[in-house]
């Protein structure tokens, strides 16, 4: 796994520490193991959790500008958690509405010594940050207008941005941002060995 890992990374250009790697293999083995009982990603197989989790997920960390994150609806932790481990100097915030994610992310923390990381129980529209975010993460919302309007009040004012993971684009989808918000940027990512497109969506509050 770790020459897998190390080969994936190579195809990224990214250098990590040995001890991130040992992280980020150390993640994986809690994903999988937990994914037996509490069916946390049908991503099944290590191997392929590495390029659809891992490198999915830290290959966003270049376009990210700031040190305080959320990753809004995170499930597993993904991609907060890969994210913390690669960008130790930030915060992330992990917000999902199920118990058992909470659980398994308290569980990752603790066993990983993620010092980074808040996993936070609550459903978005319920949630009140105490100060605004450099940067609002999501990959699993459906739409990007639910995500900007749900989660409108996270950024900070003026250097907050979202950051919405996706895989094909929709055109229509990018021109038709709610009120209030502007498109910023639109990333193509490059995922070693993940067939099909991914992009990072950058949109700003006006």
């Amino acid at each position: 796994m770790l020459e897998t890992l190390e080969t994936l990374l190579g195809q990224a250009d990214m250098a990590l520490s040995a001890a991130q790697k040992k992280q980020l293999l150390g993640y994986v083995g809690l994903l999988h193991k937990w994914n037996k009982a509490y069916n946390l990603t049908s991503v099944r197989s290590p191997e392929q959790m590495l390029v659809r989790h891992i490198m999915d997920s830290i290959v966003v960390n270049p376009h990210l500008r700031g040190d305080r994150f959320i990753d809004v609806g995170t499930g597993p932790g993904l991609p907060g958690i890969p994210l913390a481990i690669v960008r130790p100097e930030a915060h992330f915030t992990l917000l999902d509405s199920l118990g058992k994610r909470i659980r398994f992310l308290r569980q990752v923390q603790h066993e990983l010594g993620l010092d980074n990381v808040t996993a936070v129980q609550s459903r978005v529209e319920s949630f009140t940050p105490s100060a605004g975010f450099d940067g609002v993460i999501s990959r699993a919302f459906a739409s990007h207008g639910d995500m900007l309007t749900w989660c409108a009040a996270l950024p900070a004012k003026e250097k907050g941005r979202f950051y919405a993971l996706k895989g094909q684009l929709s055109e229509a989808e990018l021109t038709a941002l709610p009120p209030g918000f502007r498109l910023e940027s639109v990333i193509g990512l490059q995922v070693p060995g993940l067939e099909g497109e991914r992009h990072i969506v950058v949109v700003a509050a006006n």
